[in-house]
């Protein structure tokens, strides 16, 4: 028995020297020390042998074993490192080089828009304040001067969570960020200068300039003697910080249920500079925003009295912002997660 370990030993050391592969290394394991290898079968054979036998015979092949372990590592540890030379030398890699940078995420376009815009107004004194996404038919509609059938209703495509027959109960994914100027001005008294970003949803078709839903940004500014004057040096002093001090901006007017007179602002094509073009549709001009002064059904609604208190009322669209900065021509592009598209900025 103690001949026939020995010769186990040496055939298994003579054809450990004879791999050369990982593979067969495994090969060579299962057949030399695996469950069924003749080593095993020897030590499972020793319950039949003399205790005196069974003790030396189980330690030389206790031994064997482990001796061959040992060796088989030593053996997969140098193929590991053959491979790896071979690899590196077929692969020519320069380890002396820098290491690949991972990619780093960034802002997403339009919040890069919605800081600017922010910042710009912060500075301007105004501070910042956000409102629900569902909002209640009163605050949407009804208290910005829109009451039930009132025909200005027609220009917002909403959508509803509550029916609209329960009227001023009915809730509403929110069509403006307009809601927050009652929400605010019910809870504070004069002076107010807020700005409220956040997202708005309209029911309708999505295309190159339509989405279901895009931010707006909302400014209010109420206290006492605030003329239209003043609504046009802060939306000049906004263009001019935005577009830069050469851009022209032009005020035209407009209709908004809650303002009165309300206006348009745009500001000289960027593209064309004034000249006509495909992306200011050969004006010369693009609208970024709606204004007015706020009406004065408004201010009563929260019990400031429209006689002693005037107001300012603005609001934009962000996805238009850079739009218009960079010449981009579908709104979609800002949500298809696509990051071609979301790496340039």
């Amino acid at each position: 028995m103690i001949k026939s370990l020995e010769k186990l030993r040496l055939e298994a050391l003579a054809e450990l020297e004879q791999v050369s592969e990982l593979k067969e290394l495994e090969s060579w394991r299962v057949r030399c020390t695996g469950k069924k290898s003749k080593l095993t079968q020897a030590l499972r054979s020793l319950a039949s042998l003399p205790l005196d036998e069974r003790r030396k015979i189980g330690s030389l092949a206790n031994e064997i074993k482990v001796d061959l372990e040992l060796r088989m590592d030593e053996k997969k540890k140098f193929l590991e490192e053959e491979h790896m030379a071979s690899f590196l030398k077929q692969e020519g890699l320069d380890i002396t080089l820098p290491g690949k940078l991972m990619p780093t995420g960034r802002l997403h376009p339009v919040t890069q828009a919605l800081d600017e815009i922010c910042s710009i107004f912060t500075r301007m004194g105004f501070q910042i304040a956000e409102g629900p996404d569902v909002e209640w038919d009163y605050y949407n509609f009804e208290a910005l001067n829109i009451p039930p059938e009132h025909p200005a209703r027609d220009m917002f495509a909403t959508f509803w969570v509550d029916s609209k027959e329960t009227g001023e109960s009915a809730r509403l994914l929110r069509t403006h960020t307009s809601p927050m100027q009652i929400r605010i001005m019910e809870k504070e008294q004069p002076p107010i200068r807020v700005l409220v970003p956040g997202r708005t949803y309209r029911y309708e078709a999505t295309d190159a300039t339509h989405e279901s839903m895009f931010y707006q940004v909302e400014g209010l500014a109420i206290d006492t003697n605030i003329t239209m004057a003043d609504l046009k040096g802060t939306l000049f002093e906004f263009c001019h910080c935005l577009f830069g001090e050469e851009r022209k901006v032009r005020f035209r007017c407009d209709y908004f249920p809650f303002v009165e007179p309300g206006v348009e602002v745009a500001v000289e094509c960027l593209n064309c500079h004034g000249k006509g073009c495909r992306l200011c549709g050969y004006s010369g001009w693009l609208e970024i925003l709606g204004a007015g002064m706020v009406h004065p059904n408004v201010l009563k609604r929260v019990a400031i009295d429209p006689e002693k208190y005037t107001g300012f009322a603005f609001g934009m669209g962000v996805e238009r912002i850079p739009m218009l900065c960079y010449g981009i021509d579908d709104i979609r592009l800002f949500y298809n997660n696509d990051i071609r598209f979301l790496k340039q900025f």
